[in-house]
This record gives C-alpha cells, structure tokens and sequence, in this order.
C-alpha cells in the first residue's frame, strides 16, 4: 500500500538565564511509582512515513562549574494519506503529532550533563521509536546555587474510519471488523525540577507516532529516577521534584454512516507527584501503548 503524506518538523536549541532560588525544608522521601496504560482493540492508527526521511541525532556533554542554560525543543507532524488537515480530517486519514522539550538552568555550582536526543522519521516497528531522548545529570550546589528544569513529551494521534483491508499487513490477520473505527487519543509525561541543590537525575523518553500498517501501535514511554549524589557526602537528594502523566482517549465504534463520527468509550487520567526536602529514592514510569488488536 502507497499513501500520499507530508509532514513538519521544528527544532530549536537556545539558551536563558535564571535567578537564584531557595531550598526551605529537608524531609526524608523514598518513592517507587509505575504506571502501565494499554488500549487494544479500538486505538490509535498511525500514519505512514513519507518518500523521504530524515534522521538526526544531538548529544551534549557538560561538565562545568558555574552557570549553565540548556534546552532542546521538538515538534513534529505528520498526516497520511494526503496533506495535513487545517480542520476536519479528510477520508480514511490519521494525523499524528508529537512534541518534546528539556531544559536545565543554573545560576552557579558544579553541573555534569550527558545526554542525547535521537529522531527517525521513518516507519518503525515494535520495539523501535521516532524520537528517544536519555540524559544523567549530577549537580552539587555552591555557595547557595540551585539548578532548576523541565521535560515533556506529548503524542496525540487521530483519524477517521478506514477499511481493514487497506491497513493491516498480515495475511493471516482475521479481524472481527472489516472497519477500523475513528478516534483522537492524547497522552503526555513531564517532570520538573524546583530548587535543586544536590542531586543524580537520569531520565528517559520514547515515542513511536509513524508506522506502515495498522497492527503497530502508537506508544510513548517515559521514566525519572532521582537519588543523592554520590560524590556530595549526603546521604539525600535535595530540593522539590515534579511529576505529571495525564490522558485523553476517544473511541468510536464502528465505521457506519450514522455513527463512523459517534463517541463510543472516553477515557481521561492524571497522575501527579511532588517530593520535596531530602530525597532518599524517587522514581517514576510510565507506559502507554495504543493500537489495534488482530
């Protein structure tokens, strides 16, 4: 199968300052968190890659004692078949955008950075991804220095009704439908982090939002950890951190001409966290995978 698509891709990389901020009060916090999202059955339907791909990758090494400013933007759209809708999509057509962004700022004290951002705009498996970005960052404060920072990721991925036939690969597949129905599904992940005195922090993010045929499903996997830092002599992280995983789903049910555009389930979540003071152990996961079962 050959579709007509397009797509946009925005980065940007730039660089600010922030003032001084103050740590109040030191608790001792140790807290494990997973959560796992899974749709089946009625889900996402990713679009297909275009004639021509790209494939970039940035990484960043720090290691520095004073002030630093780092931040990396993504946006990315994507539409098959035909060009991307300016307001209702058009016939048998999905429509997937994504977006990331990371910054850090300090303003003194000792910052080591590495990380790295990876992105594919070609079809992808199970398994495989379109952007991933990992980073392990370790700051120590000085004379009263703090680092603060942000990360997000959002997939959002829609479409209208589409015969079976035109989108599964397999040929033994035997779906129970020969439609696969309409949706508008949107997920996101982010952390923050407040006042950060001392502190090891990794992080990783994953999203699969292109994909040749109906059977690999949409997912975006995002994960924290935050413990002392090893070579400050404390036996906690210090400062406040910030999580929040939130979801929209809308499913239709059929591909009928009274109902191919009728709300069959809805489904909306949030989960949010705040630790702050002395952190002993924090961590957190999130998982969310969205396609068609055949």
């Amino acid at each position: 199968m050959t579709s007509e698509v397009i797509d946009v891709l925005l980065v940007s990389s730039d660089t600010r300052g922030w003032g001084a901020v103050i740590l109040n009060s030191i608790y001792k916090i140790g807290i494990i968190s997973l959560i796992l999202i899974t749709g089946v059955v009625s889900a996402d339907r990713l679009p297909n890659q275009t004639p021509e791909n790209q494939m970039f990758s940035i990484e960043t090494i720090i290691d520095v004692v004073g002030m630093v400013s780092d931040s990396t933007t993504m946006s990315w759209t994507i539409a098959s078949p035909g060009s991307i809708p300016t307001g209702i999509l058009g016939a048998q057509q999905s429509v997937s955008d994504i977006s990331y962004r990371d910054s850090i700022m300090t303003n003194g004290g000792h910052t080591m950075l590495n990380k790295k951002v990876a992105f594919n705009s070609g079809d992808t498996s199970n398994g495989l991804y379109n952007l991933e970005s990992e980073k392990v960052l370790t700051y120590t404060g000085i004379e009263g220095s703090h680092l603060v920072g942000d990360e997000e990721y959002t997939l959002s991925v829609a479409g209208t009704n589409t015969n079976t036939d035109d989108s599964i690969r397999c040929v033994f597949s035997n779906p129970s439908s020969s439609v696969l129905p309409a949706f508008c599904n949107i997920v996101t992940a982010r952390s923050s982090l407040i006042n950060i005195n001392s502190a090891q922090i990794s992080s990783r993010g994953q999203i699969r939002s292109v994909a040749s045929s109906a059977d690999i499903p949409a997912e975006l996997n995002y994960r924290i950890a935050v413990t002392p830092d090893s070579g400050s002599g404390s036996e906690f992280a210090l400062g406040t951190v910030k999580t929040l995983f939130s979801g929209s789903v809308m499913e239709a049910r059929d591909g009928s001409a009274e109902n191919w555009n009728k709300t069959s389930a809805e489904n909306t979540w949030k989960d949010s966290t705040t630790v702050h003071g002395g952190i002993k152990n924090f961590q957190k996961m999130f998982e969310y995978k969205s396609g068609f079962k055949v």
